[in-house]
């Protein structure tokens, strides 16, 4: 049987309106970020977990979507439709940043009047497979595996991680599961506790140091979240969306914990939070039930505009970066009107790709790919 002509199963809302407050997050983070003096002094400070918050949400969905049935159809044709899913707006959110590339005039990235229309297009067509771009083709100066568009560095890993998935962790017992998740915690919260930031930044350069931090970030919640999806039955609780939100709201906002004289702190509390808050998030959210048609609407919404939000977002914010670098020493009170007006931006972006690219360009993959 095609798997494409399996039949949908019901969408858990709240977790959908979840990574929606997720994903705005990150844009708060990602405005917030060039006004820090370092950082230990990020008012969104720990924005950046909401990547490991999407791998956790990640696992525990395709465990609920696929884990019972793979006896209808095969690795490939389960990658497929992970392709289908995800790839279209990583195409997008690449070329909107190859369009903008030379228009985000600033002293700190140099390099980009230097670079040959050549080179932009082979880091563009590298982009496009979502495959790291090696620090010889790093044409914007902050070595990042996708200089065209920041944040797609994630996506790379969650590939890796279907791709696990698919080809034997899902044979394992969830018994070898829960070992193997129990595994990779404790060489999480090593990892976040000893190393030298503090904290469980990183995965974006092709370099050692950070395909460590990559693939650390990215077994433990995707693999957690599959594990909680097996072992777990929702259990309502009242307003769970409200509750949840606060909750991921609360985690993403924390000051920076210890300062710069206690730094395993901070790892102790960002490995708390993604080995017990967050689990704990998606299994409360799972249980959850939407009270109102208004509610219903926030969180399909929420969730539609979440994955275009987050893939296409940073397109906008480098423009922001140049614009806040080209004007030393501005404050947050005179930044903010930029701010939000970018905030606005990335949304009606996400919306227009969503609406215009993404879902017609999916669509018309599942009728070429059957």
């Amino acid at each position: 049987m095609d798997n494409n002509r399996l039949a949908t199963k019901p969408h858990y809302q709240i977790l959908d309106g979840l990574r929606g407050v997720a994903a705005i997050i990150v844009v708060f983070f990602h405005l917030a970020e060039p006004l820090a003096s370092n950082h230990l002094d990020n008012i969104v400070n720990h924005g950046y977990l909401a990547v490991d918050f999407f791998f956790l949400l990640s696992g525990y969905v395709i465990g609920y979507a696929y884990d019972d049935r793979w006896h209808t159809f095969t690795v490939a044709g389960f990658l497929r439709r992970r392709f289908e899913r995800l790839q279209p707006l990583v195409v997008l959110g690449m070329t909107l940043g190859a369009i903008g590339f030379y228009f985000t005039d600033s002293t700190i990235w140099p390099l980009i009047h230097t670079v040959p229309l050549w080179k932009l297009l082979v880091v563009l067509l590298i982009g496009y497979t979502v495959l790291p771009v090696p620090l010889s083709m790093d044409i914007r100066g902050w070595q990042e595996m996708h200089p065209l568009n920041s944040v797609a560095w994630s996506l790379f890993f969650e590939y890796i991680a279907n791709i696990l998935y698919a080809i034997g962790i899902r044979k394992l017992s969830t018994k070898a599961l829960a070992c193997f998740v129990v595994l990779a915690a404790a060489v999480l919260l090593h990892f976040a506790v000893t190393n030298a930031n503090g904290d469980v930044t990183g995965g974006w350069t092709l370099n050692f140091e950070h395909m460590r931090v990559g693939i650390t970030r990215t077994i433990f919640p995707f693999f957690a979240g599959l594990l909680l999806c097996r072992v777990t039955k929702p259990v309502y609780i009242k307003h769970a969306f409200l509750w949840c939100s606060l909750l991921v709201a609360v985690v993403l906002f924390m000051p920076r914990i210890g300062g710069a004289t206690h730094l395993w702190a901070n790892g102790l509390y960002e490995s708390f939070c993604i080995i017990i808050v967050f689990p704990l998030i998606v299994y409360i959210g799972a249980g959850g039930v939407v009270h109102s048609k208004t509610e219903s609407k926030i969180c399909t919404f929420f969730g539609k505009l979440s994955y275009p939000l987050y893939i296409t977002h940073y397109v906008l914010v480098y423009f922001y970066v140049a614009w806040i670098s080209n004007h030393n020493g501005i404050t947050l009170k005179q930044a903010w009107p930029y701010a939000l007006l970018t905030l606005a931006g990335t949304i009606v972006l996400a919306y227009a790709s969503l609406k215009l690219f993404d879902e017609p360009v999916r669509a018309w993959l599942r009728k070429k790919l059957k």
